[in-house]
């Protein structure tokens, strides 16, 4: 049997990423410079490496596509090119897994890292990072995480953010990152069966949470809240908090008159009657209320 003419044999990688890792921002043989975020930092960098590991970046140093016929007599832009919109660290992170492969992430970039991988293509670099975000998720950042996997369409990042706030839901709600978060995603948030806390606080925390988008995006709260409430489960709340609940209403109209109607209308007739079934379902931490087995359609 012959033994074969040619073989593709490996060396060692790590010896290879730590060698192209001294060209990150290094000057010596540069041919590119970025202008990076407020501070003007400048960015040095090897046209040839970003334009074959990255196609945005060959749309933005190229004159035209690398494989035109002309492309070899075109004048490539010569820049410096401006981004104002990024910090340094994060670009200059891109830039290492564009030259190495490999990433170094942490707590304060790691999603502004995944933006910069999702608006320059880079697949595998948004995979790194919605991994790191996973391992590393916190109270105080998963509803940042979560609005940014909507966002950016990561569907598994986005479910590892609900089933997170699902476990500790009281906590969360409390953060700043709750209150920064879009009305489609708190709706999505408020469609859960499995938060972990109790309908009274949430409604209190939505309260708070539509104070603060109506100062920030300057419109009125029952408009800015008009997706979310509806997700709000009114006809779990006891008669006395139903009470309690439309009096404060009266001073911001967050919930419309129609669902506390309706909310009061299931305590009349003793069922959830004109509701919709899931809103008279409870979630993993509502308090036990009496009237709670009226609301269940099954009960005898």
């Amino acid at each position: 049997m012959a033994e074969p003419s040619s073989a593709r044999l490996q060396g060692e990688a790590a010896a290879f990423t730590a060698a192209l890792r001294t060209l990150v921002n290094n000057p010596q043989f540069s041919d590119v410079t970025f202008v990076v975020g407020p501070e003007q930092q400048k960015v040095f960098a090897h046209r040839c490496v970003l334009v074959c590991r990255c196609q945005a970046f060959q749309g933005m140093l190229c004159q035209g596509p690398v494989d035109s016929e002309d492309s070899s007599s075109s004048v490539p832009p010569q820049g410096p090119f401006i981004l104002g919109n990024v910090q340094p660290e994060v670009f200059l992170t891109v830039i290492e897994f564009l030259y190495t492969n490999n990433v170094t992430l942490n707590r304060h970039i790691a999603l502004e890292v995944l933006t910069s991988s999702v608006e320059y293509g880079l697949q595998d670099l948004c995979k790194l990072c919605v991994k790191f975000i996973k391992d590393t998720l916190s109270i105080e950042q998963v509803c940042e995480a979560l609005q940014a996997a909507v966002t950016y369409g990561q569907a598994d990042l986005q479910q590892h953010c609900l089933s997170f706030i699902e476990g500790c839901t009281a906590a969360v709600v409390r953060t700043q990152g709750f209150h920064e978060l879009s009305d489609i995603v708190l709706a999505r948030v408020l469609r859960s069966d499995h938060l972990d806390v109790d309908e009274l606080d949430l409604v209190q925390a939505v309260r708070e949470w539509a104070h603060v988008s109506s100062a920030v995006l300057e419109r009125p709260v029952s408009e800015v809240a008009a997706l979310p409430v509806q997700e709000l489960r009114l006809p779990l709340l006891a008669p006395s908090e139903l009470a309690t609940l439309e009096t404060h209403n009266q001073q911001d109209l967050l919930i419309p008159m129609e669902s506390i109607a309706a909310a009061w209308r299931s305590h009349a007739l003793r069922k959830g009657s004109g509701v919709p079934a899931h809103l008279c379902r409870p979630r993993r931490g509502t308090r036990p209320r009496e009237h709670h087995r009226h609301l269940d359609p099954h009960a005898k």
